[in-house]
């Protein structure tokens, strides 16, 4: 018979072995490859101390091909829940030292399990991916287990914020569950992300391309859109994970995290006074107007390398997380394109689940022109944007800077499309179009060159200002630009209380 001592030994052992994954010379190999195990990654993640394991010490089901004779505790995953600041999160980390952190139906039914904790204790669910996929020794049970993953990040949607982090390999079908969520990092040099791979490529459509121009960090970070974030390392991965979920509500019922602040509500700045041009050609920095007005000149972007025209990313002002988007006229003049229709677009549905109030800088000269927009549906995918904004019912408040031509000044959340507050600078621009085009088309084949000139110059006058619009009721307030910060946080508290109930439905129908 067992003595006690005998008991508590064996929880000793078997927590050993379940912490130690795929063994010593699987770790190391992790490490030579410049990436931290799943327990190390959880560690700088969470607060000190704070994660509480759950499953350790469940084995995979699998008795085809001799695995049954292989069997590791936790088998590939390391899951349970913990804190960042102070506040609950759930995560999962796939241990690429164990099966290669292929998934089976054991370990599937661990992240399962944390992801519907995660809503019914409504707090973030974070996934640390490294994994090569399907275990192909399950079969069907393997893939039935991605399928219920899916599932509930579908169900998820909305409720808790869904943060995904690409650590390593992530293809076939597992970058379904990743692409579902509401953040996706990459790490610059070790991760990757495809549906099918570069052999399979060659031998279907005879393209040579290697893992990392076809699914690499900055492949998917600049190009497809698909991530939003690059860490240097997992480290920095953690740490920049960490800072977001600083800005993000724990679920759709609570209001974002406040944090005290020191930064001055009523601080001016000269220098945003002469900072757009007096030519309307001339291009500026609109993250320069961004960094001047919020608290401590501290503003976190999301998706930075894709749709550079457009701007998105967090911010706090007077200690209150919001969401801005903003044209960048250093860029394609802040151009609307098919690309920065829809990064607007998901980021603007993403803060108006989570109750983030949303800032809009404007200045755009419409939406861009060329069959490769047409073609590409620049309709459809503007038409994504102007949806986000005019379903969202959180606190809007727009700014005009300088050009609001044409179509695109309804869609970035104009009064019409329900902003609350719409601001201008006296360098506003709101018409239909630029004075020179417009001249082009009112006195067609019917001017000289000479007064055509003149022409210009009436209608820049007549048009190209703030306070035809100002006279209707559309732009409340014309400001000085060095009050920016002051103007704004006045709005966001007026908003603070802000309730709109919309007709019953189950859902609308975005043109996606």
């Amino acid at each position: 018979m067992s003595t006690l001592e005998d008991k508590f030994n064996e929880l000793d052992k078997r927590n050993r072995e379940s912490c130690l994954g795929g063994g010593k010379e699987r770790i190391e190999k992790q490490h030579k490859a410049g990436k931290l195990t799943a327990r190390e990654r959880i560690d700088h993640l969470l607060d000190s101390g704070s994660f509480v394991e759950i499953d350790k010490m469940v084995k995979h089901r699998c008795t085809d091909f001799g695995m049954e004779k292989n069997k590791i505790s936790g088998d590939g995953v390391v899951s349970g829940y913990g804190k960042i600041d102070g506040r609950l999160v759930f995560v999962y980390s796939q241990d690429f030292t164990v099966f290669g952190g292929t998934l089976s139906r054991a370990n599937a039914d661990k992240m399962v399990k944390v992801m519907e904790m995660a809503v019914k204790m409504g707090a973030p669910v974070i996934g640390l991916n490294d994994s090569g996929g399907a275990r192909i020794q399950e079969g069907v049970q393997s893939l039935s287990g991605y399928s219920d993953i899916f599932h509930l990040n579908v169900k998820s949607s909305g409720v808790v914020p869904q943060i995904s982090a690409i650590l390593g390999p992530c293809a076939g079908g597992a970058v379904y569950s990743p692409a579902l969520t509401d953040f996706i990092f990459m790490t610059r040099e070790s991760s990757y992300m495809f549906v099918t791979g570069p052999e399979v490529i060659k031998t279907v459509t005879h393209e040579e391309v290697t893992m990392e121009e076809l699914g690499g960090a900055m492949t998917h970070n600049s190009k497809s859109g698909v991530a939003h974030l690059i860490g240097e390392n997992d480290e920095n991965t953690m740490m920049m994970i960490r800072e977001l979920i600083s800005f993000l509500p724990s679920n759709n019922m609570e209001d974002p995290p406040e944090k005290p602040f020191t930064d001055d509500i009523d601080r001016e700045d000269e220098k945003l006074q002469t900072l757009v041009p007096a030519d309307p050609n001339k291009p500026y920095d609109m993250m320069e107007i961004i960094e001047s007005v919020v608290d401590d000149n501290n503003f976190y972007e999301i998706m930075p390398y894709y749709a550079k025209s457009m701007i998105t990313g967090y911010a706090r002002l007077a200690g209150k997380p919001v969401g801005i988007v903003a044209n960048q006229p250093a860029f394609l003049a802040g151009v609307l394109d098919i690309n920065s229709s829809v990064k607007a677009a998901r980021f603007v549905r993403f803060c108006d689940a989570f109750n983030i109030p949303l800032i809009t800088l404007v200045d755009v000269p419409g939406f861009l022109p060329g069959t490769n927009q047409e073609f590409g549906g620049i309709i459809k995918h503007g038409a994504k944007l102007l949806y986000a904004f005019s379903d969202a019912t959180v606190p809007k408040i727009t700014l005009i800077t300088r050009k609001a031509y044409g179509g695109a000044y309804g869609v970035m959340a104009s009064k019409h499309i329900g902003a609350d507050v719409n601001l201008a600078y006296p360098t506003a621009e709101i018409a239909v179009m630029g004075p020179e085009g417009a001249v082009n088309i009112i006195f067609r084949h019917k001017i000289s060159d000479e007064d055509k000139a003149s022409a210009v110059e009436d209608y820049r006058e007549a048009f190209a200002n703030p306070y035809k619009a100002a006279e209707l009721g559309y732009i409340d307030e014309v400001i000085y630009p060095r009050e920016t910060r002051k103007k704004l946080i006045q709005a966001l508290e007026m908003c603070q209380n802000k309730s709109v109930s919309g007709p019953s439905r189950k859902h609308g129908n975005i043109p996606l």
